[in-house]
């Protein structure tokens, strides 16, 4: 396979049209991040000009992959990337009117409610949004009715006290794998909030494969990571994704950032009254 060859797929049609430099350049985690996004927003209704929040985003690859291909308005936000380099790499694409770099904790985001039409989450959500407050903190900045969606590398099915062996040395390793899920239970832990409608919660065919030939790409060197996923050969590790909808007559609560105090001095002991 030549340079030029890499990274094309009949899956991701779109996908094949960016240069595998400039996917590579990007790369900001476990997953190509342009195939992921395509592969959700395959199963999302985006429009010209809606608002599109790509939280967690990494090197924007994904936000400008979003911006080019379905002309959307995308605030491209992180906390670990520099906003100034992703602004370069923006600029460079041609989007700069429509692409906007952001630095931000997922947990403290600077926006307005009711603002997005679409918030996404491109092999980001497991590190942030299990708990179980998360989505509600998240979905106040959604239209009703706007969609929440994530792509992440996760799990077939769960993966609880039983560790299979072939993943159990990685998995011991790097604790962050145990906020991976199934699609399955990402469905559970966003309906049981109450707030969203889930569309689709589903798998990605042949994911664990796709996973591995990411890797070996970009990481050759992890032999741990790549030892278990030639060992699963799919039977647990795959890419899932969830798709949402903000129910629009639900109540959001606004997250508690301080208490008003108004300290009144008062006796200590019976005997000082």
């Amino acid at each position: 396979m030549t340079s030029q060859q890499r990274f094309i797929s009949s899956q991701f049609p779109r996908s094949n049209a960016y240069h595998p430099d400039w996917i590579l350049g990007n790369a900001s985690g476990g997953a190509n991040s342009v195939w992921l996004a395509e592969w959700l927003a395959s199963v999302l209704d985006l429009k010209p000009g809606m608002h599109v929040l790509d939280l967690g985003c990494g090197r924007a690859s994904s936000s400008i992959f979003l911006a080019r291909e379905y002309s959307v308005k995308v605030w491209a936000t992180d906390l670990w990337f520099s906003p100034s380099e992703n602004l370069q790499r923006i600029r460079d694409a041609g989007v700069e009117q429509n692409v906007f770099p952001i630095h931000s904790d997922a947990r403290s985001l600077p926006f307005a409610a009711d603002f997005f039409d679409a918030i996404i989450s491109i092999d980001a959500f497991p590190y942030f949004g299990t708990d179980d407050h998360y989505l509600n903190n998240l979905a106040r900045f959604a239209k009703p009715e706007g969609i929440i969606a994530m792509a992440a590398a996760g799990f077939v099915e769960e993966v609880e006290s039983a560790v299979p062996e072939h993943l159990k040395k990685w998995i011991e390793t790097e604790p962050l794998l145990r906020s991976m899920h199934s699609s399955a239970w990402w469905r559970w832990h966003w309906e049981k909030s109450g707030l969203v409608d889930v569309q689709v919660a589903d798998s990605m065919p042949d994911g664990c494969g796709l996973w591995l030939e990411w890797l070996r790409t970009i990481a050759p060197d992890n032999q741990m990571e790549l030892q278990a996923l030639e060992a699963d050969g799919g039977r647990y590790l795959t890419y899932n994704r969830v798709v949402a909808r903000r129910r629009p007559n639900v109540m959001l609560e606004e997250p508690m950032v301080s208490i008003p105090s108004h300290y009144t001095r008062n006796p200590l002991l019976r005997s000082d009254s």
